[in-house]
């Protein structure tokens, strides 16, 4: 599995946990494990270029998700697809604003903001109120059991929203 993960902004942002973190929820979503993901990390100004240039809408976003191959998540009995997954962008000023109105760490925001956007790189929405709930429910899974399985300093006070 190659994770390219490129902090191209100021921000102190741990990028080797991020790298674990997608691999993680790569591995337990069965994604080939020569499937290849990039993490971009860039500033207000970047992600508000890629907002308005993809999404049509103004301002910076905190996440945005561009698939390349479509690959999707492996099932019982198959081999999973090989190929490119695609390119993650994260906003860690936007993050750390969330995380803030949430009540954790920017560090935490960010590795929630990790396991959604690779969801929706595997093919996953929250669009319609069904959707939605398998999405978030599987977020909070992977996120709480990623957090579960690594040693922090301090526990995590992250508490993943049932609904975006």
């Amino acid at each position: 599995m190659s994770i390219d993960v490129l902090n191209e902004t100021d921000a102190e942002v741990d990028l080797e946990e991020l790298r674990d973190c997608a691999a993680y929820v790569m591995t337990q979503m069965r994604v080939h494990p020569h499937a290849d993901l990039c993490i971009r990390v860039v500033d207000e100004p970047a992600m508000e270029t890629l907002h308005v240039q993809w999404m049509d809408l103004p301002g910076p976003t905190d996440v945005m998700s561009f698939p390349m191959d479509e690959l999707r998540p492996g099932r019982d009995g198959e081999d999973p697809e090989p190929g490119i997954l695609g390119d993650l962008v994260l906003c860690p000023s936007v993050a750390a604003k969330q995380a803030a109105e949430a009540g954790h760490s920017t560090d935490e925001e960010l590795l929630l903001l990790t396991v959604h956007g690779l969801l929706h790189l595997l093919g996953f929405d929250h669009a319609e109120p069904q959707e939605r709930q398998e999405m978030f429910g599987l977020q909070r899974t992977l996120l709480l059991t990623f957090l579960a399985s690594q040693e922090r300093r301090e526990p995590a006070r992250i508490q993943p929203p049932s609904g975006e």
